[in-house]
This record gives C-alpha cells, sequence and structure tokens, in this order.
C-alpha cells in the first residue's frame, strides 16, 4: 500500500463527518499526508476494506499502522495543529478518549452499513 515518502490515512469518504474532517485537514496539511478515499480503492489494492471502513487507518512512512483515534493523532501531527491533539494520547485521557472513539466508530459504521459486529 506504501508507495512513496508520504504517511497515508485511509477515510469513509461516504461519511459527511469523515470527509468534512479531512477537508480540514487537507487543508491544514504541510504536504506529507496523504488522505485515500477506502471507496475510491481499486479492487485488490486493499486487503480487508471492511476493517478500513470500521476506523481510521493511518500508514507512517516508515510502515508503522495505528487505527482509531491514535491514526486522528498521528494525521493531525502533518499539520501545524498537531500539538493540539497530542493531550489525547495522555497516559490518563488516552483510555477514555480511545474508547468514546471507539463507541462513536461503531455506532457510525452501524448508522452507515447496518452491523457492528
Amino acid at each position: 500500500m506504501q508507495e512513496d515518502k508520504h504517511a497515508i490515512l485511509y477515510y469513509d469518504g461516504a461519511c459527511p463527518l469523515c470527509s468534512t474532517e479531512i477537508d480540514r485537514l487537507r487543508a491544514a496539511s504541510d504536504g506529507s499526508l496523504r488522505t485515500l478515499d477506502i471507496h475510491a480503492l481499486a479492487p485488490g489494492e486493499c486487503e480487508d476494506v471492511d476493517q478500513l471502513l470500521r476506523t481510521l487507518h493511518y500508514v507512517s512512512t516508515t510502515g508503522d499502522r495505528l487505527v482509531g483515534l491514535d491514526a486522528n493523532v498521528a494525521a493531525w501531527q502533518h499539520t501545524r495543529w498537531g500539538f493540539a491533539f497530542r493531550w489525547l494520547r495522555w497516559p490518563l485521557v488516552r483510555s477514555i478518549a480511545s474508547r468514546v472513539y471507539d463507541v462513536w466508530a461503531r455506532r457510525r459504521y452501524r448508522r452507515m452499513y447496518g452491523d457492528a459486529g
């Protein structure tokens, strides 16, 4: 999946809220992040499209993978606003913030695709 020196963020382009945030992220990006709409991937380009649709997925330039809120925070580090998201990774906040994101992601997936699995 990794073709160049850009980090990649996979997102659900059919989700209005996701698309709005990605538009904001792109506008603020320093150019080192590629955003890929999961629905625009070529057949066979990704092994598990369903997993990608369930939550954000980020792939760093070194191939490290992050999902969920960690992916979101990592993506925002490609902007001048990255510092404003780092507190979400502080040990006491991380657990709660990740749980809130996971609940939201499951509900979003269920509302859009029917099964929260």
